[in-house]
């Protein structure tokens, strides 16, 4: 059953992925469509979960599920990401490829950077120790108001940089 982001509780579990490009509005728009489809049926054994989405920075889509009477199961987390592989196929985007840093170039600007590329750009000083990261580790949706925006020298991007 979808919910509003906003009216997710705070225990919600999450799942942040990134995509390497911003969505055009045209794709921010049916991304938006197909994932409210998907998250009004998603369920788990037959019975539906409260669950929702937000797109943030134009590239970033979180996947929420208040899991308080059903765990989402493992068939039900699959679905997700068969309608996340849908829509990196329809738009050719990289969402579901975990060796990503991404970090804000300026309050609203996102950069994502693949993993392997990080020490030049730290090098470079592209990346600083306190540049603001997506902390790939948040779990629950207050973990977005907490733990998600921090400096990279809390990350563990710390080892790049002189202590």
């Amino acid at each position: 059953m979808y919910l509003e982001f906003e009216q997710m509780p705070a225990h919600s579990r999450i799942w942040v992925y990134q995509s390497h490009r911003k969505f055009t509005p045209e794709e921010q728009h049916w991304i938006s469509e197909r994932l409210k489809a998907f998250c009004a049926q998603w369920n788990t054994h037959g019975s539906l979960m409260p669950t929702s989405f937000e797109i943030r920075y134009d590239q970033v889509i979180i996947l929420a599920v208040d899991e308080s009477n059903l765990g989402a199961s493992g068939c039900s987390i699959d679905s997700s990401v068969r309608v996340l592989r849908e829509i990196e196929q329809n738009f050719n985007l990289n969402l579901l490829d975990q060796g990503k840093v991404s970090y804000l170039t300026n309050q609203d600007s996102l950069e994502v950077a693949k993993v392997l590329g990080i020490k030049s750009k730290v090098e470079d000083g592209i990346l600083q120790a306190e540049t603001i990261v997506l902390n790939p580790v948040v779990s629950k949706k207050s973990d977005l108001d907490s733990i998600w925006l921090i400096q990279a020298k809390e990350s563990w991007l710390n080892k790049y940089f002189m202590n």
